[in-house]
Parts: C-alpha cells; structure tokens; sequence
C-alpha cells in the first residue's frame, strides 16, 4: 500500500471513529451543517432519472405537453418586458432577461418534464449501469419528452398568435423575439446551444443542495440563459412555432436551420460536457 492510501485509510478509519464518539443528536446537528457530498448529489439525481424512466407513458406525455405549454411564459414574459421598457437604454436588454426565467420557474418547480432537465437525470442511471434496457428507457423518455414538449409549444404559440389575448405591441415584441432566436446560422445556435444545456443540468445538480428553496437558483441560472444570448430548445420551440405559424417560416429551415442544431447543442452541453464531468467526479467514490 503506498503512504496515499495508508493516509486515506488512516482519514477514514479516524473519521468513523469520531462519528461513532458523537452522540446521536450531535451527529444529526452535523450532518445540518455539513455540505452536501459530491456522491450524495449523485444519488438524489441518479434515483430522480430512475423514478422518471419507469414513470407511465401517459404521465410523461401530458407532463411534457404541460410543460411546452407552460415554458411560452419565458418568451411572453419578455416580450411583455420590451413592449412597455424604454427603447435603448443600455440595461433594458438584462430586465428583460428575467422574464425569461418565468415559464422555467414554473416547469421546473412544478416538477414537469423538460427535456434539457433528462440530459442529465436519465443519463446518470445509464452511467451507472450501462446495459440495452436503460439505454431503451433513456430513448423512449427523451422521444416522448420532446414531443410533448415541442406539441405544447406549437399549441402556446397557436394560442399567442391567434387569440387577441396580447397587445400588437406585445405581438410585435413576439416576433422580433422570436426571428433573432430562429434565424441564426446553424453553427451559431448549437454553439449558443451548448451552456444553454450545461446550465440547465447544472440546475438539475444544484437543487438537492437546496431542495427547500431552489427558487434563486432555477432564476439566477436561467437568467443567464437569456442575458447570455444561449438557445434553449424547448423555449425555442415556442419562437420556432410562431414564426411557422405566423411568419412564414419553412419547415426545413425550421428543422434543419434551427431545431436539430440547437438540439444536439444542448445535448453536447447536458450530456457530453456536465454529465460526463459530473459523473468522472464521483465514479470512484460511487463504485467502492
């Protein structure tokens, strides 16, 4: 053994002693204070992405439906924001920002499923077991997720464009929200389409450390989002849907120009760049 591992062994070995010195009210008092470990982390999400995966096909389709609805009140609430906020002030496009963290708050504190949120908790079990059946459980999540997602956007922007429920000023900011998101070059959107995904699963990783109160912690991060000019694509499904709607917007430009890019930058975000990390940070002490 080399001195290391002796030391580790040694830090271990003296740690458990200490825990089993502390009396039982002492040591919950500690355990209060103490910071959340990495592997804890693991596990809380790891059982989140297993709960989900087994999780009916039903209520994943109208959980997903619920949350593309519910996800427009990102690109409304900002639209609201330019409507009435002075034009060209210097800090108008950073308030304008936090509406975009509307429709996330109310997805993600409602527990609905988001699709950015599965690159991570159903990829955590697949990393931990890796076998034909999970890798199945992954697809069929992340297929029904997206499509209920994506059909929820499309009935949100149907209902925006089309009701009189907003103002032609609100519907003027509508568009021009929308057609900067989607008009991009491709490259350009899954590039911006990368810290969209490492941040949303950083949220993801971040709520068991504050699983009372996460409100500032979906807001702040998902501001960022926005203040950062990075591509969501289930909120750019709610742009997408309403310049296909609305503005003539073709669907292979739709599909081709947008979607697949700005989809496979927030799986590289999600999945490829935190999820591997994250899982690299807590395999060894996982696997013991």
């Amino acid at each position: 053994m080399t001195a290391m591992g002796e030391a580790e062994n040694n830090l271990k070995r003296d740690n458990a002693a200490a825990k089993g010195k502390t009396g039982t009210t002492e040591e919950k008092s500690v355990s209060r204070a103490t910071r959340l470990t990495a592997p804890l982390i693991y596990e809380v999400v790891r059982r989140d992405g297993a709960e989900e995966m087994s999780r009916p096909k039903s209520s994943l389709v109208y959980s997903g439906l619920a949350a593309g609805i519910l996800i427009s009140f990102s690109v409304v609430t900002v639209a609201l924001l330019r409507a009435h906020l002075p034009i060209g002030a210097e800090w108008v496009p950073m308030v304008e920002a936090l509406g975009y963290t509307t429709g996330f708050i109310l997805v993600i504190l409602g527990r609905m499923q988001l699709f950015t949120e599965n690159t991570i908790t159903t990829v955590l079990p697949l990393m931990a077991k890796p076998c034909w059946e999970y890798l199945w459980l992954t697809a069929r999540l992340w297929l029904m997720v997206l499509a209920a997602n994506v059909v929820g956007a499309f009935i949100a922007a149907a209902f925006i464009g089309s009701t009189g429920a907003f103002s032609p000023e609100v519907l003027s900011a509508v568009h021009q929200i929308s057609e900067h998101a989607t008009t991009m070059p491709p490259l350009e959107g899954f590039v911006k389409a990368v810290p969209a995904g490492v941040l949303i699963a950083a949220i993801v990783w971040m709520i068991p450390t504050q699983p009372q109160n996460p409100f500032f912690i979906i807001l702040f991060f998902t501001w960022l989002i926005s203040a950062g000019g990075f591509t969501h694509i289930i909120a750019g499904s709610v742009e997408m849907a309403y310049m296909i709607l609305y503005h003539e917007m073709g669907f292979r430009q739709a599909i081709f120009g947008f979607f697949i890019p700005v989809f496979l930058g927030n799986v590289v975000g999600g999945t490829v760049v935190f999820t591997l990390i994250t899982w690299g940070q807590v395999k060894e002490e996982v696997e013991e």
